[in-house]
């Protein structure tokens, strides 16, 4: 990989920046001063640093949040915050975008990476990724609403649904579930509760695949996914 990509991509500015660094004898690669911003080099196998700094090459990246309600699921919005607004300079130079996507006004869990090729492995409808979410119900929840949803609900359009495991954690006049489903059509938990005749008044993503939502991010953090987290994605397909 060129040197100015390299450094580029580790955001340490545009190309024409890296020449200015260049210039002023910042860089070195395996302890030499490095002049030429065309040099291909190999960051696993040289040492490049920046102002004595080690540079740590990093292609792609992954990112846990925990989505607030009233930010959009995109990478940019003419109107709305979206969760790219939410992240370090760092790590938005990267990117990354997220692998499907959360209702404005849904918490929980998000997954944000610039790994096209494993976004898109995720999202297809061939993987059946199982995704949990805890809602609160106006109206009561009732086991004939488990049985229905375990069938597959018909939504307004037509579509029936694959089977969704409902967990009734409080049935009143205000329920409380858990929801497991392996598919994501637009607003569907909210839908298929419209199906039953009741209304979702609250929502959040708990889980999506094997990995759960880090209970200590509040609202609105991120941290990057650990190896053996990766580890898990990878699982998945």
């Amino acid at each position: 990989m060129r040197l100015d990509k390299l450094l580029s991509n580790m955001g340490y500015g545009s190309r024409k920046d890296i020449k200015k660094l260049l210039k002023t004898k910042a860089v070195s690669i395996d302890g030499e001063e490095a002049k030429d911003p065309s040099l291909h080099v190999d960051p696993e196998k040289q040492s490049i640093t920046v102002l004595g700094e080690r540079v740590i090459y990093q292609e792609f990246i992954y990112l846990m949040m925990n989505k607030p309600a009233g930010v959009v699921s995109a990478t940019e919005d003419l109107y709305d915050q979206t969760v790219i607004d939410l992240i370090d300079p760092f790590y938005a130079h990267f990117e990354p975008f997220p692998v499907g996507r959360l209702d404005k006004d849904t918490e929980g869990f998000l997954l944000l990476t610039n790994d096209g090729s494993l976004a898109h492995r995720l999202l297809s409808p061939k993987k059946h990724v199982p995704k949990v979410y805890y809602a609160t119900i106006d109206g009561c929840v009732t086991e004939e609403d488990v049985v229905a949803f375990r069938q597959g609900v018909v939504l307004e359009d037509g579509y029936q649904t694959k089977p969704g495991e409902l967990k009734i954690i409080k049935s009143g006049a205000s329920s409380e579930i858990e929801l497991t489903i392996s598919e994501g059509k637009f607003h569907q938990v909210k839908r298929m509760f419209e199906a039953v005749s009741k209304k979702v008044t609250y929502l959040k993503r708990l889980s999506m695949g094997n990995l759960e939502l880090d209970e200590s991010l509040e609202t609105g953090e991120y941290r990057e996914l650990t190896p053996e987290e990766i580890e898990q994605i990878d699982g998945w397909n």
